[in-house]
């Protein structure tokens, strides 16, 4: 389920939040994909593009558009030969991103649960207050592994992470290609700080020391801090 980052954040915390109040433990799982935007395979791309009913003159656009692209290592004076680009969107681009986002967009086929999804970010959760739902998550990271195999999408082992919330949760384990997944009480999910009290205050605390890193840099570097010359230098 693809969201803009705003709603992502409020679809998650809402149906967790409504899980709590039923009294029923969640377990969060966070996934990444391994350096996910470098890994797109670009013949695998197309084919998917092209399920997606996307021919004709766009097709050949886009291949031309990831084809032909070269690359090379430069260490001081010494040179790689240059060698073909075979995987990856261009980072920073329009098009980048989402033909990423057409590559993993039938990842959701592969589980039960409904998944979340921006950019390279991924994660699903669930009520635990039975074994079978357990059992069911567990399924399911299963599966989502199996197409990260299939479609050259693997994880990144050190980042994916699972949270437990919640009264009475069994706090049971999860693997990821037999790896154990490290246990948080809080994560950054899209810049919000999540914990499993489902409180705001560290979040809080975050912004308010970004925003005096910021203030403390105007004090630095701007003799005159009168509010025309702020309001100029945020329209500049």
């Amino acid at each position: 389920m693809d969201l803009s980052k705003e709603n992502n954040l409020l679809v998650s915390m809402e149906e967790v939040k409504n899980y709590i109040d039923s009294g029923y433990p969640v377990d969060i799982i966070y996934l990444d994909f391994q350096k996910a935007f470098h890994k797109v395979p670009h013949h695998r791309l197309i084919t998917k593009i092209e399920a997606h009913g996307i021919d004709g003159e766009v097709l050949r656009w886009i291949q031309s558009w990831l084809q032909g692209r070269r690359q090379r290592v430069v260490l001081g004076k010494q040179m790689s030969d240059w060698q073909d680009v075979l995987s990856g969107v261009p980072q920073g681009s329009v098009l980048g991103p989402l033909l990423f986002i057409l590559y993993i967009n039938d990842i959701d086929e592969s589980v039960n649960r409904k998944i979340l999804k921006f950019a390279d970010d991924t994660k699903y959760f669930h009520k635990v207050n039975l074994e079978k739902d357990i059992d069911s998550l567990r399924k399911d990271l299963n599966n989502l592994v199996a197409w990260s195999k299939e479609w050259q999408m693997l994880f990144s082992l050190d980042k994916c992470k699972i949270m437990h919330l919640g009264f009475n949760n069994p706090n049971a384990d999860y693997f990821v290609d037999n790896v154990q997944m490290q246990r948080v009480n809080e994560e950054r999910d899209l810049g919000v700080i999540m914990s499993t009290d489902l409180k705001w205050e560290k979040q809080c605390i975050a912004a308010v020391k970004k925003g005096n890193r910021v203030l403390g840099m105007i004090k630095r570097n701007f003799i005159d801090r009168s509010k025309e010359t702020m309001h100029c230098t945020k329209a500049w």
